[in-house]
């Protein structure tokens, strides 16, 4: 018998993933590849699975830790038999996540950083200079030792000192944890932060010591710092933006209430919704489209589809009119880069769908719309939806976003204005279908008209780009015979 140690895999580069669930316990008798955590960062949620089959000696993590790449999470006593075979199918999935993570593309920061221009490959070599980790960071605090004297007098305060002690690990962390947790609160500054968050930092030439952090046991995270750069360089430290804060309400004083914390999910996801709305400006353009004859069309489907174990719904057609309108209008299909002076103009079709679960809204991706059947959508809206609600999306499945579809249409409603997800420039808000009465010239007929509400970043798209995409999406919808023009 020898004692495995299983740790976390390549989770996408996510920092601080937070532990939510303990799916084992001690003594417990477990099969290759059955999960043993589930972990939610800033972009999803995902189980953990075991690279060993055996049984759990020791669990070394506990609910509200926060890990990242490489740090332990259980001790597994396995046969010896099986040890070889395990070796080889933790190095082969190791070898295969890497390989999928080295392929996504490198843009989808997302709110963290602006897209950089697009290049012949997407493979960038990095650290040609041999620079360690540790010296960038150096290299960035020397340059930034001017803005970050500016950001201090600004903020009323100073430059971090060179004192100062570490911040002790929460009690209810197991060892490993607090060792991992303690490592991050750096004893020249006395403040709790992780190591990609300080060179942040020294980039931005924001003082640590005078940030206040928002993550768990006061932890500085990297909204923190873009809400302190923010409110120094607006001059006003109430709000983000300059915007004073709303105060809070004792609501118990008029009544009974519940207090129910959100997931950190929902959390992050209204802090991106929230600085989505104050940085980009928003147009939403408003259209219907006649989806009459392919509704004759998909309820044809109907036996063939049952015969393939697919439900075909309309979201399928919509992603992929999505998709062909945006080969049309290149517009909607960029990003702004290098602080607005570019546009990064993507060659490829990855649209998102938002999915609302438990846990909070995600949006996983579908990839290469373009070149994709109508079934094959279908079954991976299907697939990707109950990844989602069973929190086993991996941070690939949310990456690459071009445009994003949100769809109201089992709920209801006439129409709604979607917030853009920057760095994207658009995204289709889709409700529910409705039969209304249509003049044709001589008579009022009965149609099938579906609402679409499309918004735009303003900085990017104009009204006629915003038009004429929403007109070719509606023009595909009223007549899927062009989808193969």
């Amino acid at each position: 018998m020898s004692i495995e140690l299983v740790k976390v895999p390549d989770i996408g580069g996510a920092e601080g993933a937070e532990v939510i669930e303990l799916l084992v316990a001690e003594g417990d008798t477990i099969a290759l590849e059955q999960g043993l955590i589930v972990l939610e960062s800033d972009k999803a949620s995902m189980e953990i699975p075991s690279t060993v089959a055996g049984t759990i000696v020791e669990v070394l993590v506990a609910e509200g830790d926060e890990l990242a790449e490489g740090a332990p999470i259980v001790k597994i006593e396995v046969a010896e038999g099986e040890t070889a075979e395990a070796e080889s199918a933790s190095a082969a999935s190791t070898e295969s996540a890497s390989a999928e993570a080295s392929s996504e593309p490198a843009g989808e920061a997302a709110a963290e950083a602006p897209p950089q221009p697009a290049t012949a490959s997407s493979a960038q070599p990095q650290d040609k200079a041999g620079k360690t980790p540790r010296a960038e960071a150096d290299a960035a605090s020397s340059a930034g030792e001017t803005s970050q004297t500016a950001l201090a007098d600004a903020a009323g305060g100073s430059p971090p000192s060179a004192t100062g002690g570490s911040k002790p690990a929460s009690s209810g962390t197991s060892s490993a944890a607090s060792s991992a947790a303690t490592d991050s609160a750096d004893s020249a500054s006395g403040v709790y932060a992780g190591p990609a968050v300080r060179k942040l930092a020294r980039e931005f030439g924001v003082p640590l010591d005078q940030v206040k952090g928002s993550g768990p046991n006061g932890r500085v995270v990297k909204e923190d710092l873009h809400a302190f750069a923010q409110n120094a360089m607006s001059g006003d430290t109430r709000g983000g933006m300059g915007i004073p804060e709303v105060a809070d309400v004792d609501f118990s004083r008029f009544g009974e209430v519940e207090v129910i914390p959100r997931s950190k999910l929902d959390r992050l996801t209204a802090q991106n919704m929230h600085r989505s709305w104050l940085n980009v400006p928003h147009v939403t353009q408003i259209d219907s489209a006649d989806i009459t004859e392919l509704e004759a069309f998909r309820q044809g489907l109907k036996a063939q589809a049952e015969s393939k174990g697919v439900k075909v719904s309309p979201l399928p057609f919509v992603i992929k009119a999505c998709a062909l309108a945006l080969r049309d209008n290149p517009q909607l299909n960029a990003s702004l880069a290098a602080e607005g002076t570019e546009l990064v103009y993507k060659r490829y079709f990855h649209i998102g769908m938002a999915v609302d679960t438990p846990a909070g809204l995600m949006v996983p991706v579908l990839r290469d719309v373009d070149k994709k059947s109508i079934w094959q959508l279908a079954a991976e809206i299907a697939e990707l939806a109950e990844k989602a609600r069973d929190r086993k999306l991996s941070p690939a499945d949310m990456q690459g976003c071009c445009f994003t579809v949100s769809s109201l249409g089992n709920i209801g409603g006439d129409g709604f204005t979607p917030i853009v997800n920057t760095p994207e420039v658009g995204i289709l808000g889709v409700s529910r279908a409705a039969v209304k009465p249509v003049w044709d010239g001589a008579d009022f007929v009965p149609r099938t008209l579906l609402p679409l509400s499309l918004s735009y970043d303003h900085r990017v798209v104009n009204g006629a780009h915003g038009g004429r995409f929403l007109s070719r999406v509606v023009t595909l919808l009223s007549d899927i015979r062009q989808f193969i023009l």
